[in-house]
């Protein structure tokens, strides 16, 4: 074989083997599809399509009202160094003058 196999994503073992379509780890048992492998974490997109990752700055662009207060973050807010989270709001940050809160990606736009 002249390509290298990925390591093992549960343990990070490198001594993968092949076998049929999946990747096998003999160390934890764990099977993958090889060609999944890349795209195991969900991609989250922004309001015009923009991917997002870890640590980008974002801008918000609606008031959105905060749960349980009567702030709101006004719109053009922008929100430094983003963190991606499973789950309905996908974003996790700290705005400005309101502190650490969840945001769903569909109400922000990568600066």
């Amino acid at each position: 074989m002249t390509d290298t196999l990925p390591p093992c994503p549960s343990c990070a073992s490198t001594f993968t083997y092949e076998m049929d379509a999946l990747l096998v780890c003999p160390e934890c048992g764990h099977e993958w599809s090889g060609e999944d492998s890349d795209t195991d974490a969900p991609q989250v997109r922004d309001s015009v399509g923009n991917l997002l990752a870890d640590g980008d700055d974002v801008t918000v662009i609606k008031d959105l009202k905060v749960k349980g207060s009567s702030s709101t973050v006004k719109v053009g807010t922008k929100v430094r160094g983003i963190r991606l989270v499973g789950g309905d709001h996908d974003i996790d940050c700290k705005v400005p003058g309101i502190g650490k809160m969840g945001l769903k990606s569909e109400f922000v736009k990568k600066v």
